[in-house]
């Protein structure tokens, strides 16, 4: 009797839809393979944008651009920059939201003092647990082997390295992408051991 309860209870349990990470180095194809994703999920997808517009970088346009022009034209974009966990929460069941990138969000949020990033943080991490949709979120690969020469750089560095690995434990899939190729991280990987 006391099986059959346990399992009414964890039926009736709500599940949380999947987080899908899909990180990598610049100019890898990682913006390209979550777009892939998104499109065989069958669902409505929301872009959400996390960058800022700087109208006057010709280049930032050009890639912005890019991205645009790649997008299926029945996709919707919600330029959110740093404000990602209210259009997270905006999100219904039968969407999936598509979130380029981490990168570009914490970026956003650089000049915060430590106290005010880990309120920022939480925040996130909050509105992805409780978000309705399914989400797929683009990671940049930052300082592979390389020091940053500014306290700046170090503190992007820092700040997105730990916040990947925060929600690579909410994920049910990681995706590693370079050169041209997707790597199913979870399917070809080990846990690293917690820092004590």
């Amino acid at each position: 009797m006391a099986v059959e309860v346990a399992a009414e209870s964890l039926a009736e349990e709500p599940r949380h839809p999947p987080l899908t990470l899909v990180s990598g180095p610049s100019r890898g194809g990682k913006s390209r393979w979550a777009e892939h994703l998104a499109a065989q999920s069958g669902l409505a997808v929301v872009y959400l944008a996390t960058g800022p517009s700087l109208p006057d970088d010709p280049s930032w346009q050009a890639r912005l651009q890019r991205h645009r022009q790649r997008r299926p034209p029945q996709w919707s974009c919600r330029e959110v920059g740093g404000e990602l966990a209210g259009a997270l929460d905006a999100l219904e069941p039968d969407q999936l939201g598509l979130v380029d990138s981490l990168g570009t969000w914490v970026a956003a949020h650089l000049v915060l003092e430590p106290e005010a990033w880990a309120c920022r943080c939480n925040e996130l991490i909050t509105a992805i647990r409780r978000c309705r949709a399914p989400l797929v979120v683009v990671c940049e690969e930052t300082g592979w082997g390389v020091v940053p020469a500014t306290a700046a750089g170090s503190c992007f560095r820092d700040r997105l390295g730990t916040m990947q690995q925060e929600l690579q434990g909410l994920s049910e899939a990681a995706w590693l992408v370079l050169q041209g190729r997707a790597i199913d991280l979870l399917a070809f990987s080990q846990p690293v051991p917690p820092d004590h």
